[in-house]
């Protein structure tokens, strides 16, 4: 942890404020001609994920402190909770469903994310922007067809359901955004 003025606070810091860590969003100095500067700061609070704004005065002092982000890979789940290895040291670490939540729906058995810490301790888990899964259930593939504006659904080897373009089949794998299960395209083959 290092002390700060706060108007040396810029986005993408972390703050703690009180034993909890606020991610910078966004901020804005406001100097009114002869009146006292104020720093508004827009932060997501870490634990709990919500959205505040806070009205500090520029000299104020904060803490900033440093996270750790580290990749690993998706290994089993055990019980109610889901087991990751560190890709270097191959130490596992364990994350309950409230921390990873829907983000399972994309994972498979040795796909990778990234983990962050503070002080030993994972704050968040984050995926990789797309990933590539293998259609196991929709309907039959129209022959011919190229008009992405018509889908329907296909479910996916883990579970999750998402829309995709008439032409895909049984058995295509096909790239999906993770932020929003999007269908971007089909994934290239092997050996092309």
């Amino acid at each position: 942890m290092a002390a700060v003025k706060m108007i040396d606070v810029r986005k993408g810091m972390v703050l703690n404020m009180g034993g909890t860590l606020f991610y910078v969003l966004d901020r804005d100095l406001n100097t009114p001609g002869n009146w006292r500067a104020i720093l508004y700061l827009k932060m997501k609070n870490l634990t709990t994920g919500s959205i505040t704004d806070e009205r500090v005065h520029p000299d104020d002092k904060g803490e900033v402190v440093y996270l750790d982000t580290k990749d690993f890979n998706y290994s089993y789940k055990d019980g109610d909770e889901y087991v990751f290895v560190d890709g270097e040291t191959f130490e596992p670490v364990n994350l309950g469903a409230d921390m990873v939540g829907d983000m399972m729906k994309y994972l498979r058995e040795n796909d990778p994310v990234k983990i962050t810490f503070y002080d030993g301790k994972a704050l968040s888990m984050e995926l990789p922007q797309t990933v590539t899964l293998k259609v196991t259930e929709t309907e039959p593939g129209i022959k011919g067809a190229t008009a992405a504006a018509q889908t329907k659904a296909a479910t996916l080897e883990t579970g999750v359901v998402v829309q995709v373009p008439s032409f895909i089949a049984v058995g295509e794998q096909i790239v999906i955004q993770t932020e929003d299960g999007k269908y971007l395209k089909r994934a290239a083959k092997e050996g092309k």
